[in-house]
């Protein structure tokens, strides 16, 4: 493409022309929720940025890998190595299962994305890739980059000597105390644990060459993302808070494993947050995007709301601002509907794609948008040209009522439940039922047939 792409590289702490290793493609890994909770709208507002990132580079022609991982056992309550583990916390909170809590709140989560039109390309879950996370551990204690402890095999930030230079960390003005009494036997208190053994009251554990144990968070990150993007692959992003610890350490882990950064661009967002501060899951002050919806807003308004944001300064959200926002996104498709087929206009299309290149700058991209409704252009010629952009913005503006598409999978549980019926296998047909609950859908049988409906979640 003629166009130059810049992104500000959080590595370097300047922008940078974005240049792919491999010509034509590009390999990304966010991420993604720890399944614990509800994911509410600020955890959501990180997927809709880099969910736009992607559309944008397949727009002016890339091929896009997304990754973005689900993290369902492993992550403390602190992204440090204290505190106790997300999902166990989760579970006695509910009086489920860690895998009932996991499940549950993944549900959750991918409804968000279904109704935020997000769409990741792949999304490995922790628990599923516990060989491949053994395995690299393995790699990095080979190269000499451990030690052990009563806890675990620890990473040796000692031997890394460029630990404190990604998130510009002062080591010797940190605290140390929490850590250390987490394990006083660590010879710094920033060394991180790569697999965590000796926890009798840990429900999640698998066997591995240090003992029955589990994945330190880190280390998920690190050996999911070069699985499925390589060694070294384009883009890594994920929010501010990943900087100093998580982030740094994946890092570490890279040059411990590989010898070499695992990624070229590290890219992070901002927060959303209140008027009165941050929106938090332990302050209880987060709409869900379920919420919303049963609150009559659209949830593509809450996209657009986002998308007048720039990504590194982040977004002040109040109900206020969805209501203009869904005004906003409801006038868009007032202009789609008009008769008729148009082109594209070639400048301001011209204009959409040179605002975004500049680090993915949407709010001037959005007044490009409303250049294009307030300009003398034709209607049908507008109409084209948004239903162009809305390829990038993500709107669904064609359609005022998306129809909802049940999932093959979906379709695949429900008939096999029906044919379980007609051999009056009831235990089967129960048990399908269960399984299509648990995928987040509600079967319905009617007197000849059956209706599926998708659980709404609050």
């Amino acid at each position: 493409m003629d166009q130059k792409i810049y992104l500000y590289n959080t590595l370097t702490r300047k922008k940078e022309e974005f240049k792919p290793i491999v010509s034509g493609k590009v390999g990304i890994y966010s991420c993604g929720p720890t399944v614990y909770w509800n994911q509410h709208v600020g955890n959501m507002y990180a997927f809709t940025i880099w969910d736009t990132l992607v559309k944008f580079l397949r727009y002016v022609g890339y091929e896009v890998t997304w990754v973005v991982n689900i993290t369902d056992v492993g992550h403390n309550t602190s992204d440090a190595d204290e505190g106790e583990d997300k999902i166990e916390k989760g579970a006695k909170r509910e009086n489920l299962s860690v895998w009932e809590i996991a499940k549950k709140y993944e549900v959750q989560y991918v409804d968000s994305l279904r109704l935020l039109n997000i769409k990741p390309d792949i999304s490995p879950r922790a628990t599923e890739h516990i060989s491949e996370q053994i395995e690299m551990a393995q790699k990095i204690e080979k190269n000499g980059y451990t030690y052990k402890t009563k806890t675990g095999l620890v990473f040796d930030t000692g031997k890394f000597k460029n630990y404190a230079k990604f998130a510009n960390l002062k080591l010797n003005e940190m605290n140390s105390g929490a850590r250390v009494e987490v394990d006083e036997d660590k010879k710094s208190p920033w060394d991180f644990l790569l697999w965590v053994t000796n926890q009798i009251n840990h429900i999640m554990k698998w066997p591995s060459p240090w003992g029955e144990g589990f994945p330190g968070w880190h280390l998920e990150c690190t050996a999911m993302s070069t699985k499925y993007l390589g060694e070294i692959f384009d883009i890594h992003t994920g929010g501010i808070e990943h900087i100093g610890v998580h982030h740094t350490n994946e890092i570490a882990q890279g040059y411990g494993a590989f010898g070499h950064q695992t990624a070229n661009y590290w890219m992070h967002n901002a927060w959303l947050t209140l008027k009165k501060g941050k929106m938090s899951k332990s302050l209880g002050n987060g709409y869900t995007v379920q919420q919303l919806q049963e609150m009559n807003y659209d949830p593509l308004a809450y996209r657009y709301l986002v998308l007048s944001s720039h990504y590194r300064k982040g977004l002040v959200f109040s109900l206020e601002s969805l209501a203009t926002a869904q005004k906003a996104l409801e006038k868009l498709r007032e202009i789609t509907v008009v008769d008729g087929k148009g082109k594209i206009d070639k400048e301001w299309k011209k204009k959409f794609i040179e605002k975004i290149s500049d680090d993915l700058a949407m709010p001037e991209a959005i007044a490009v948008v409303w250049g294009l409704v307030k300009s003398n252009i034709k209607a049908e010629d507008k109409k084209a040209t948004l239903l162009d952009f809305d390829k990038v913005l993500g709107l669904n503006l064609d359609k005022k009522n998306v129809e909802e598409e049940i999932p093959q999978e979906i379709r695949d549980l429900v008939k096999k439940r029906v044919e379980a019926k007609l051999n009056k296998d009831w235990a089967e047909a129960d048990r399908l039922r269960e399984e299509i609950k648990r995928e987040g859908y509600l079967v319905e049988d009617t007197k000849d047939d059956c209706k599926i409906k998708r659980i709404m979640l609050s």
